[in-house]
């Protein structure tokens, strides 16, 4: 199990970044670094304890919302995550592979990283994050919609993800200097928690 989801989260990282490594290799290869380009570079926040303690309640508050929605979903309906159910503390390395790069860095890379920075570069903040807010919620939700054939799961499961991803492209261009790091921490810390809570 370990060793699958460590193949899994490198091949899903690669194809995450190979969009961005490409527009960045065709347009901006010459203005900065790869890295830098999708702001995975060291953070520099304003006002950390506030915005610690901001993030903590917004956790709280989507871990929940998240565990009293996938909890009414229809029997059979596996969630992320739901393939380490009852598996125990044995697959807790495996669960860190897929919670912290699997899917957090890659969607971070991806969603916040490129998609925001490209739109946010010729139209703004606003639009860039929106947009990447609601294609990160709607990669959620839609595939819940369809196997569910529910929509009430497919908004719910839209706007949950697509708020949390709202908040992250706030937080790390608005007040950590561009950096994709808080949204990557944040992002592998629900995804830890909603993942071991499957474990036992």
């Amino acid at each position: 199990m370990i060793l699958n989801e460590l193949v899994g989260s490198v091949v899903q990282l690669l194809l995450f970044t190979l969009l961005p490594f490409i527009i960045w290799l065709i347009f901006a290869r010459k203005l900065e670094n790869f890295f830098s380009w999708i702001g995975l570079k060291k953070p520099k926040c304003d006002n950390v304890p506030k915005l610690i303690a901001i993030s903590a309640a917004v956790a709280v508050v989507y871990i929940v919302a998240m565990m009293l929605v996938t909890k009414n979903l229809p029997e059979g309906v596996t969630t992320a995550g739901s393939e380490f159910a009852g598996k125990g503390i044995a697959a807790l390395p495996a669960v860190i592979f897929y919670a912290v790069i699997r899917t957090a860095l890659s969607e971070e890379i991806l969603f916040r990283g490129f998609i925001l920075k490209v739109i946010q570069r010729k139209a703004g903040f606003m639009v860039g994050n929106t947009v990447q807010a609601v294609l990160f919620g709607l990669m959620h939700g839609i595939p819940f919609g369809l196997v569910t054939k529910s929509v009430v799961a497919c908004i719910l499961l839209t706007l949950l993800p697509g708020l949390i991803g709202w908040y992250e492209g706030w937080m790390n261009e608005k007040r950590c200097g561009g950096s994709i790091v808080p949204g990557w921490i944040l992002h592998s810390c629900f995804n830890l928690a909603t993942s071991i809570l499957t474990l036992f």
